[in-house]
């Protein structure tokens, strides 16, 4: 295996390191002060300091960073290439946005560039590969335990040249966004099929009839602003049989291809994220005194910071390894992997946060650092991303059928 950056790739994260300490980190706190914070995400604005780094970014090249498909106006890099970038975004929670790397439109983009007809590629994906409009993909639900997609209760029936979509969708990220237009839908359209070929994924222009946003869900007690992560009921919901994506009954096929590289980019963000920690827990161990000595010296703070140091530098390898999988064998040869490092990763981070916070005492708890924000960010990913158990029911599973063939015992 090489982890070796390539020339390009060192390139690139020089440009985006140096972009973020001279354009975007100084503007962070404007920005965040241009948030109005209330519940009524109608009130909503995207910050203009926004759109001035998206454009600076875009002039730099320093855009669709995340997509390998050149063709479609990906940066063309490789997942190993592409990682180091992502875990350098990961230091900002604005940064995915302002280089048009940010989810679920990345997951989105990959959906349409892969398997997109031409025209839902123009009408969609030209759109949100030049950051004009944002996405939203609604598949979770309040009523039953959506960690297991096949318990689905939305609908996606076909009916004549229509498919009607009805149901309940939560936590649907990105659905509060001034910008945003179009939801990737997943429903169940024929119950009796094989149960993964029961779904179907549909665009929904959210300005579609019976389309109906009914509010954010804060966590940790805030909105996440502007993107939110809301509640929509889909009411006879009826869209022309072109807006189906690739076929009826192709969801799940659709969903693990979405589910592969995408998904580990959380991950690469994570490890951005735990790294910012623990240069803040760092430096404010070496500057804060308390009882004559500063705090890195007092009790076991040292051990804490030797323990994030390895967890992190481990964290950072499964993550290369399961990217290093992806590119040269494949999703399929690497989901043991890509299930290892949605595990660890979330993990780390909010090891990361707490430990930082803890060390900042009162001041950690509040605003006046990104460590809260962080701490609820690697919280929640250790359920947005799946959970973790499902994650160790995947990895257990692959090992126990290697194990067996590593004995001879093939079915």
């Amino acid at each position: 295996m090489d982890f070796s950056p390539s020339k390009r790739g060192q390139e690139m994260l020089a440009r985006l390191d140096r972009f973020m300490r001279e354009e975007l980190e100084p503007v962070e706190a404007e920005y965040h002060a241009a948030l109005t914070g209330g519940a009524d995400w109608h009130q909503w604005r995207q910050p203009a300091v926004m759109e001035k780094l998206k454009a600076r970014a875009k002039e730099a090249g320093l855009w669709n960073l995340f997509l390998p498909e050149a063709e479609h106006g990906g940066a063309g890099l490789s997942n190993v290439e592409y990682a180091p970038l992502a875990e350098r975004m990961g230091h900002s929670m604005m940064a995915p946005e302002v280089f048009n790397c940010n989810a679920p439109d990345t997951g989105n983009m990959e959906v349409l560039a892969r398997y997109g007809s031409p025209e839902q590629q123009h009408q969609w994906l030209e759109p949100l590969l030049s950051g004009e409009i944002r996405s939203a993909f609604c598949m979770t639900e309040p009523a039953v335990a959506s960690s297991d997609a096949t318990n689905m209760q939305a609908t996606a029936i076909v009916e004549g040249d229509e498919v009607v979509l009805n149901g309940r969708k939560w936590w649907s990220t990105g659905i509060g966004h001034p910008n945003v237009k179009i939801a990737i839908f997943m429903g169940l359209s024929d119950p009796d099929a094989d149960r993964h070929r029961r779904h179907t994924m549909v665009l929904c222009p959210l300005d579609t009839p019976g389309v109906t946003v009914t509010r954010m869900l804060p966590s940790f007690g805030t909105f996440d602003e502007p993107s939110g992560h809301g509640e929509v009921v889909f009411d006879n919901v009826r869209l022309p049989l072109s807006n189906i994506i690739l076929g009826v009954g192709r969801g799940f096929e659709i969903a693990q291809g979405r589910l592969g590289p995408g998904r580990i980019h959380h991950c690469m963000r994570a490890i951005g994220a735990a790294e910012h920690s623990l240069s803040l827990l760092c430096a404010r161990a070496e500057k804060r005194v308390a009882f004559g000595k500063p705090l890195a010296k007092l009790g076991g703070n040292a051990d804490i910071i030797a323990n994030l140091r390895m967890a992190i530098e481990q964290a950072r390898l499964l993550t290369m390894k399961a990217a290093w999988t992806i590119d040269t064998q494949g999703v399929k040869a690497a989901m043991s992997l890509i299930s290892q490092i949605k595990v660890v990763a979330p993990a780390v981070a909010q090891q990361a946060a707490d430990a930082a916070i803890q060390i900042h005492g009162a001041m950690g708890m509040c605003d006046d650092t990104p460590l809260a924000g962080l701490f609820a960010y690697a919280r929640a990913l250790r359920i947005a991303d799946g959970p973790d158990e499902v994650h160790r029911g995947v990895i257990a599973k692959i090992e126990l059928k290697q194990q067996k063939a590593a004995r001879g015992e093939l079915e």
